[in-house]
């Protein structure tokens, strides 16, 4: 039986930068990676399946939601940023180490826009502008309610607006536009190249059963030959997107009890009008409808995806049973154990607002669609855009300390009490803090090396920044981000 130090199972972001970590870390370490599709980044990572914005809390106004006293809560917009910045710093690294030899290839800049309309919503914009921007890391951010400037940053959303219904926008030149689909392909290329890594396509994980000495079996088929295998190691991590529920519940450890998923559907349209395309520059969020979850925020997207400049509004949601865009539609049945039965019930109780939403999107047609693009684009057409299936987002149920469920909006880290498993829940912002949360994952599942001298001087080659808070210190602000946008080619 092979015996592996680290396991990957999903060949997604999260994986590959945890890959790359790890062997950067200890480079004799010896991995294996199983995906069931036949090529990487094929679900949650792929540039068709997520928003792929780069968040870094500029334009996201769910991140920094408005309190009853009518102050604004930047707390996770800090904190999201953070996190984008130590991306930005590892991706860097790779660059310079020509582990990743053209940024270009997955990153570029485009400017943040939050648009809003109507007295209330730009008094709103006007608050959150002036919090963020005592922040060292929000302080190039403008805010503007002259038309004529709006129409120089986003003249689709502009133009043809009644002029009787204020407007405001902000605007960050310094956003950026990612492509984590391409960046986790050249991850792993690299990484399958490396001595002591093996990647296995087409592999199903079956069965994964902790043994007496500690050590996790785990078994795998080949779907193209029905051959399985075992295989021993001291690290499993699950990086599987909406495939790590079923893969939790199956190591049935005591950290993963309670643990359930709501699988929600995304659709895009898509611009098919190369006229429309060149005349938009931007990422423009808007807020999400009064009653609306979270994953509802509106966007008008320009993305540059295997090199070609797209437009995409959304998302539309939808109901789904299925975890994975290539799933089953039994993977909600196959989910509900006799641990996670009441918390999942619970939080459709409570959830009742999602579920009409949800029910509301399903129902829609195209004519409702394009109605909605227009309050992003006056002048939208139907015949200019096209419907495109997204990926699929499990949001995350776990119990409350009453015992009922809870349905989070983000990611969770589930890991057992000797670290010899990790497995990764959840949905955005996931890909643009991977670095952050994988760092994450090996200060719990490997603390004695973590901690060791050697462990955190790497850490801090890798990321320059390593242990400080960009937003405490603007000069060290203005530096790391002077390198980056140097190295990744970014404006700055």
């Amino acid at each position: 039986m092979e015996e592996p130090d680290v396991i990957l199972i999903g060949a997604g972001i999260m994986s590959a930068t945890l890959g790359i970590l790890i062997k950067e870390l200890d480079p004799n370490c010896k991995i294996e990676i199983y995906e069931r599709m036949s090529e990487a980044a094929s679900e949650s990572s792929d540039a068709w399946n997520n928003a792929g914005t780069g968040h870094a809390a500029f334009c996201e106004l769910n991140y920094t939601p408005e309190k009853e006293d009518g102050s604004i809560d930047i707390s996770k917009a800090l904190k999201i940023s953070e996190a984008y910045e130590v991306s930005r710093q590892f991706w860097s690294y790779l660059v310079q180490k020509e582990i990743i030899k053209n940024p270009e290839d997955f990153i570029h800049s485009i400017p943040h826009v939050s648009f809003v309309w109507g007295d209330d919503n730009v008094r709103f914009l006007k608050k959150r502008h002036d919090a963020l921007t005592e922040k060292s890391l929000f302080k190039r951010m403008l805010f503007s309610t002259d038309k004529d400037l709006l129409n120089n940053w986003i003249p689709l959303v502009v133009k043809n607006r009644d002029e009787n219904i204020p407007v405001a926008a902000t605007y960050m030149p310094i956003g950026t536009d990612v492509n984590f689909g391409s960046l986790t392909r050249l991850l792993f290329e690299y990484l399958k190249n490396q001595e002591g890594v093996s990647l296995y396509f087409q592999t199903e994980v079956e069965k994964l059963k902790k043994q007496d000495d500690g050590k996790w079996k785990v078994k795998v088929r080949d779907l193209a030959t029905k051959k399985s295998r075992k295989i021993k190691s001291p690290f499993v991590f699950i990086g599987a997107g909406g495939g790590s529920l079923r893969l939790l519940e199956k190591a049935a450890i005591e950290e993963g009890d309670g643990f359930g998923g709501f699988p929600i559907s995304g659709q895009w349209l898509r611009c098919m009008n190369p006229d429309i395309i060149k005349q938009h520059n931007a990422k423009v969020y808007g807020k999400a409808a009064v009653g609306s979850p979270p994953m509802s925020v509106p966007h008008i997207d320009t993305r540059m995806i295997d090199g070609k400049q797209e437009l995409l509004f959304g998302p539309y949601a939808g109901f789904t049973t299925k975890f994975l865009k290539n799933g089953s539609y039994l993977d909600l049945i196959k989910s509900i154990q006799t641990d996670n039965i009441v918390p999942m019930l619970s939080a459709g109780v409570n959830n009742i607002p999602l579920t009409k939403y949800l029910i509301e999107q399903v129902m829609q047609s195209q004519g409702d669609r394009m109605e909605a693009l227009k309050n992003y684009f006056p002048n939208a057409k139907a015949e200019d855009w096209v419907l495109e299936t997204a990926g699929k987002r499990v949001q995350v149920i776990k119990k409350d300390k009453n015992g009922k469920g809870v349905l989070e909006f983000g990611t969770e880290v589930v890991n057992d009490d000797d670290g010899s498993l990790a497995v990764l829940l959840g949905a955005s912002p996931g890909a643009s803090t991977s670095v952050s949360i994988m760092i994450e994952v090996i200060s719990r599942c490997f603390p004695n090396k973590y901690n060791s001298e050697e462990w955190q001087a790497k850490l801090k080659e890798m990321i320059p920044a390593f242990g400080e808070t960009l937003n405490d210190n603007e000069a060290l602000c203005t530096q790391i981000r002077t390198m980056t946008s140097k190295i990744l080619k970014l404006v700055n």
